[in-house]
């Protein structure tokens, strides 16, 4: 019983992780329909902000990291994506990979290839059922809900947030309506990489930054949205969690060796069953 529930608990929260980064990918392509691949580069940035300023605190720290990273996703947004607003879906595709690659590189070339620490500003843990469980990884999981309520709330009840999901529904009704798309799109754009900087800021004490960090956080946030179904927000963190309790039972009861493999198979499975994913709702096509 108390290997099942360290099971669930790492499984929760890892699956947290992916789907906070899942959550700003969906975000960003449901109003933009940018294919974030450089998400997972933020993310590594994230952590990476936090390490060089983790002297002067982890809570100063992680509130920079999101907003280094926010900044950052204007500034690609201004001078990488507007440009390419019209070109064919492939372009957004190359150019997305092309920044993550650029990224990476950077990294490697400033902060170099050894990997580096943040000590746990959260020692210690709990006992639950016979599992062990840092206060760390509790923090996580709270933060990443916290975080999903914050954004509910503002996409719903302000009119920033309003106009965000008009834009997502239609460029054109928006225009119709006196809306900016564009403007909107920089806005999206700047939550969507705080997002994305934040789930690295906070995985950042439980494992190591190095350049490429987020190859593999990535690769499951879009295995993720793809799983819940395209434009689903709060699917996107239920499917994070998903893959996340596929993993841990999987490396558990099946091989460790294929840990990464396993939520592959479960969104083949997923798509054989129900092709529009979890949450998505099925398109009739003439």
């Amino acid at each position: 019983m108390n290997e099942i529930v360290q099971y669930v608990a790492n499984g929760v929260m890892a699956g947290s992780i992916y789907g906070l980064l899942a959550v700003s990918l969906a975000l960003v392509f449901g109003v933009l329909e940018v294919p974030q691949f450089a998400f997972g580069a933020y993310a590594m940035l994230g952590g990476y902000v936090v390490a060089l300023l983790a002297g002067h605190g982890y809570w100063f720290a992680v509130p920079v990291a999101v907003l280094v990273i926010a900044l950052l996703g204007i500034v690609v947004q201004v001078l990488v994506f507007d440009p390419l607003r019209n070109a064919p879906p492939g372009t957004l595709f190359i150019a997305a990979f092309g920044l993550l690659l650029v990224l990476q590189g950077l990294a490697l070339l400033l902060f170099g290839p050894n990997n580096r620490t943040v000590a746990e500003p959260l020692p210690g843990g709990i006992k639950v059922l016979g599992a062990s469980i840092t206060y760390q990884r509790i923090f996580v999981v709270c933060a990443v809900l916290a975080t999903m309520v914050l954004l509910n709330t503002f996409l719903r009840r302000t009119s920033i947030g309003r106009s965000i999901r008009a834009v997502g529904q239609s460029h054109t009704g928006a225009l119709v309506v006196g809306l900016s798309p564009r403007r909107i799109g920089l806005v999206t754009m700047a939550i969507g990489s705080g997002l994305a900087g934040l789930s690295g800021a906070l995985l950042a004490p439980i494992s190591q930054v190095y350049p490429t960090m987020g190859d593999g956080l990535v690769l499951k946030a879009f295995i993720i949205i793809i799983l819940a179904g395209m434009g689903s927000i709060n699917g996107a963190l239920v499917g994070g969690l998903i893959v996340g309790l596929c993993e841990s039972f999987g490396a558990a009861y099946l091989s460790l060796a294929f840990r990464d493999a396993y939520p592959i198979v479960l969104l083949i499975l997923v798509l054989i069953i129900r092709p529009q994913g979890l949450f998505g709702k099925a398109v009739r096509t003439a």
